[in-house]
């Protein structure tokens, strides 16, 4: 409250007030003057209220500052130390226990409590002081208007050093300086979190489209995009194919029991990075060395591995780099090194050591049949009665594939495996040569990308156009060249036995024979065979046809041929197909 004060108004009697301070909330505080005190007391605000707040209310968050201030300023009071205060002031009793005259008493005791002057004057310094606050104000505002019977009371002059002001926190505090560093880290941070981000997302988008696109291109440059491959190319592809580099061998597998052999050529297109097994049927008519027209099987036997190898670059337009023949018992050794195959059978395969008839095959029929060596020259040499040649032929691509899969891809390893078979190779075809030639088709194998195609040949062992163009050229980048139908004997065959695998077993037979096959189709069953000729010429080749069959020479006659065959041969009952 800021009650007016007049120190001879009813209400306060007789007393005057004098201000001594200020409290804890800035109001003034004041204290009762007795009435025999004849000189103006003073006082000094800043020590007062310093020692006001140390010893009545403890905690003063400004009482640094205050202390500092009262240094700097002179001395007005002293509390019984023994030093002189100014003249005119007198020492500071904070409970007016003491009288003031004229600068006090010097060397009196200092009572912190007012016990004296609450003994003189009968009151209780608390309800001396609740007085004294209804009638505070506050220094910026106007002071009590005094009575006009005071007219003698000096007016009092206040400095700005004897106020204390409670200071409003600016943007220079600690607290303030902290905080915003905290809120300005914290936006730092979130943007440096953004762009981090927005790196990633960018980062992240040129990878996969550096990864696409070195996925297309490497689909491209191997030719395995959609109609950009080599075998779905059109126009200009023959010139593409033609310049590939390829390491061509040739892999003959003699049936050292069963006899008969299987021939395959093994393909690595170094630059498709591809591998292909070519599957060539024993009917594939070749030029001998001699000039005449013969068979693939019939080469094998009797022109050996260098007149066989010489034949087929001239028929296939290619360079075979050289011969691997692998015998049965070979094969068997290899397939046991490598950790057995997994081949999916198309055929039970009986146990060739099986002394009763009925017991369980050595082979089973199914997909991912783990085979052994011995498993597997049974089924890669298997023909079942009345089977062209062609399902044995393919069942040995089956395990050539199996081995390459198993086989190792390392050079030295793949060496090392040939070498352990102790084989006696072709001269052309050292042991490193092949290992590191069967190691480079291992890693296509394992990666699936190693095929098998069948060189299809028609009847009369020729290659067809299609063969020409699909296997001949594409895979094998030459070109076909069979040899002229004229240079052999053209025989057709009609079978007439009632049997009809009998026409293929003849067919197999003419072509080892060196002689071209017709199809004549199938007759009404007859008991004799016959072997007809129609030019006189023709009368020796004849008799060679009849004793090639296993015929009598009896069954050769003149008569009239079928179509442009040479010599047509009619297949009896008489006819045994082992004979031949």
């Amino acid at each position: 409250m800021n009650d007016r004060y007049d120190a001879g108004s009813a209400g306060y009697g007789a007393d005057q007030y004098e201000l001594v301070g200020y409290d804890e909330y800035g109001q003034p505080v004041y204290r009762q003057v007795p009435t025999q005190q004849t000189q103006q007391q003073t006082y000094d605000p800043y020590n007062q209220q310093g020692q006001q707040h140390q010893q009545g209310y403890g905690y003063d968050p400004y009482a640094q500052q205050g202390q500092q201030q009262a240094q700097q300023s002179p001395p007005a009071y002293d509390y019984g130390t023994g030093g002189q205060p100014a003249p005119g002031y007198g020492s500071y009793d904070p409970y007016g226990t003491a009288t003031h005259q004229g600068g006090a008493a010097q060397g009196a005791p200092h009572d912190p409590y007012g016990q004296t002057a609450a003994g003189t004057t009968g009151r209780q310094p608390r309800v001396a002081e609740q007085t004294a606050r209804q009638t505070a104000h506050i220094p910026q505002q106007a002071g009590p208007d005094h009575d006009q019977g005071a007219p003698d009371e000096p007016q009092r002059e206040y400095h700005t050093e004897q106020f204390a002001f409670v200071e409003e926190p600016d943007a220079n505090s600690e607290d303030v300086i902290d905080w915003l560093k905290f809120t300005e880290n914290r936006t730092e941070r979130r943007e440096e979190a953004r762009r981090r981000a927005r790196g990633r997302i960018v980062a992240l988008v040129v990878v996969l489209a550096l990864v696409v696109a070195g996925g297309v291109g490497y689909l491209w440059y191997a030719g395995k995009l959609p109609g950009l491959s080599s075998e779905d190319s059109k126009a200009g592809t023959a010139t593409a194919a033609g310049a590939q580099k390829r390491d061509v061998i040739v892999v003959h597998l003699h049936d050292t029991k069963g006899g008969g052999t299987s021939t395959a050529l093994l393909v690595d297109n170094t630059t498709t990075e591809r591998g292909t097994t070519v599957l060539v049927p024993n009917s594939l008519a070749l030029t001998s060395d001699d000039g005449t027209t013969t068979t693939l099987a019939k080469s094998v036997e009797d022109d050996g591995s260098d007149g066989t190898r010489d034949a087929l670059d001239t028929v296939l337009g290619t360079d075979i780099e050289g011969t691997w023949r692998l015998d049965t018992p070979y094969l068997q050794n290899l397939v046991d090194l490598v950790g057995n195959i997994d081949v999916d059978t198309d055929a039970e395969v009986p146990d060739p050591a099986a002394k009763k008839k009925g017991e369980a095959p050595l082979v089973g029929k199914g997909r991912d049949q783990t085979l052994s060596g011995k498993m597997a020259v049974a089924y890669a040499t298997y023909r079942a009665p009345g089977e062209a040649q062609n399902a044995q032929l393919e069942r040995f691509g089956q395990v050539m594939q199996g081995v390459l899969r198993k086989m190792s891809s390392d050079p030295q390893a793949a060496t090392t495996t040939i070498q352990t078979l102790a084989q006696i190779l072709d001269p052309s075809l050292t042991d490193k040569d092949l290992g590191t030639f069967l190691a480079g088709l291992s890693d296509l194998a394992k990666g699936g990308d190693v095929k098998t195609d069948l060189l299809p040949v028609q009847n009369d062992g020729t290659l067809s156009a299609q063969a020409s163009a699909r296997v001949v050229k594409n895979v094998l980048g030459g070109t076909a060249k069979s040899p002229d139908k004229d240079a052999a004997v053209s025989v057709a065959v009609q079978n007439a036995t009632g049997v009809k695998d009998n026409t293929e077993k003849a067919r197999v037979v003419l072509l080892n024979g060196g002689f071209t096959f017709l199809e004549g189709g199938t007759g009404t069953a007859r008991a004799t065979s016959q072997v007809v000729y129609a030019d006189a010429a023709d009368k020796a080749n004849a008799a060679e046809v009849a004793k090639t069959l296993g015929l009598s020479a009896g069954s050769v006659t003149k008569g009239k041929t079928s179509g442009s065959a040479d010599v047509s041969v009619v297949l009896g009952q008489d006819y045994e197909p082992s004979s031949g």
